[in-house]
């Protein structure tokens, strides 16, 4: 009897091949500089919604201990953009999740958020929270990862409402709130 190996995934079978992409990966802090480049990528996720270009030059800039850019071979393939709470600093909002379509199913919306939260100066958090639409199953994803990660504690719930916040302009926003093991 012969055995069939799964060839539309092949790191199944040769888990180094995953290694080999990760090892591609480039995570650091983004800087002013960043901020175009950043928006460019960000209006080439959807459903992600477009901020206006100003606004990731401030999370380049004024949030980026909290922010991540991962970078392959010198070209940015991945970004969050995350911030402490400003009434408990010691819960993150993950704002947005950038992957660029060439580096995605590769698991690295999952190694950047992992990179933020191993950061010396964000040892403190004991919270993620982050909002996702419905229809976001990528996020969903992701996030259920973390939360799995973590204990399998976390919570959801409405945040905005189609209705009742956006006039029917923008999808109900849930929030998923996951409590971090902590170290």
């Amino acid at each position: 009897m012969w055995r069939t190996m799964i060839t539309a995934a092949p790191w199944v079978a040769y888990p180094e091949i995953m290694q080999n992409l990760q090892e591609d990966w480039v995570f650091r802090i983004p800087t002013a500089s960043d901020g175009a480049k950043i928006h460019e990528l960000i209006s080439q996720c959807a459903p992600l919604d477009e901020n206006s270009a100003y606004c990731n030059f401030l999370q380049s800039t004024h949030f980026q201990s909290t922010c991540v850019v991962a970078e392959c071979d010198g070209e940015i393939v991945g970004f969050v953009s995350a911030y402490r709470k400003p009434d408990n600093p010691s819960e993150l909002f993950i704002w947005q999740v950038a992957v660029h379509e060439s580096a995605r199913g590769k698991g690295l919306a999952f190694h950047m958020l992992k990179e933020i939260l191993t950061r010396d100066d964000l040892q403190d958090i004991q919270v993620l929270e982050t909002t996702i639409t419905k229809d976001n199953l990528g996020s969903w994803s992701l996030f259920k990862k973390l939360d799995r990660v973590h204990g399998e504690r976390g919570e959801v719930s409405t945040f905005l409402d189609e209705t009742r916040h956006f006039e029917g302009k923008h999808d109900t926003e849930y929030l998923y709130r996951i409590p971090l093991k902590q170290q």
